[in-house]
């Protein structure tokens, strides 16, 4: 069997949650370093023990315990947004590889529950802890919260976010220049006219900086979910 045949079957026993807790930017890519022999197959804690079986027996290799680095296998959650702190930085929506969270710019934003992997690549990114990852399955974890469906729908709206940020990038770069937006409005950055001539990175940064000021002076200053 060739590395490319083998990579595609790994990838397949994989649940594409997109967690990158093996180390890997996607499930795909932690496939291919097992199909090469660059990866062990006991780095994906949302296939648990069950996981690392199937792995082994497809691979020929002996079974090993999960690699605690990467995690343990846990109850899976979805991913859920608290309302009246989210300051729509859209940083969240940046972050999900599967496209579970939409909104706009300065809006309130959501989660489709049904596409969200529990990843939880959402988390660290929020600069105002509106996220949290309540179970959904309690008392199972591993192949018992997840099913190979899942697996396929995730896989499937992961593949399609990638063509569509390719297909984004694409158009971008094709795209003529144009003056840089002005500052959100309402949120006095004292930055907007050095934003407006640096990237979009840095207007963004500025946006969000502005509204976690905004958010914090609205819940009293301190900054703090009550």
């Amino acid at each position: 069997m060739s590395v490319a045949a083998l990579a595609e079957r790994i990838n397949a026993l994989l649940p594409q949650t997109q967690c990158t807790r093996c180390g890997e930017p996607d499930c795909r890519r932690y496939a291919q370093a097992i199909a090469e022999g660059r990866a062990p197959i006991n780095r994906c804690p949302p296939g648990g023990d069950e996981g690392v079986a199937a792995l082994a027996a497809l691979t020929g290799q002996s079974p090993l315990p999960l690699d605690p680095a990467c995690g343990v296998p846990a109850e899976r959650g979805v991913a859920r947004i608290v309302e009246e702190w989210c300051i729509g930085c859209t940083l969240c929506i940046q972050a999900c590889p599967v496209d579970a969270i939409v909104g706009a710019a300065r809006q309130m934003h959501s989660v489709i529950e049904d596409a969200c992997t529990g990843c939880e690549l959402c988390i660290p990114v929020c600069p105002v802890d509106c996220i949290d990852l309540p179970s959904v399955t309690p008392g199972r974890v591993g192949w018992q919260a997840w099913d190979a469906a899942l697996a396929a729908a995730a896989r499937g709206r992961y593949e399609r976010r990638l063509q569509r940020l390719a297909c984004e990038a694409q158009a971008a770069s094709t795209r003529p220049p144009v003056a840089a937006e002005p500052g959100p409005q309402g949120l006095d950055t004292g930055q907007d006219s050095e934003a407006r001539t640096q990237d979009p990175e840095a207007r963004k940064r500025a946006f969000v900086e502005a509204a976690i000021a905004k958010a914090r002076a609205r819940a009293g200053g301190g900054g703090q979910r009550p």
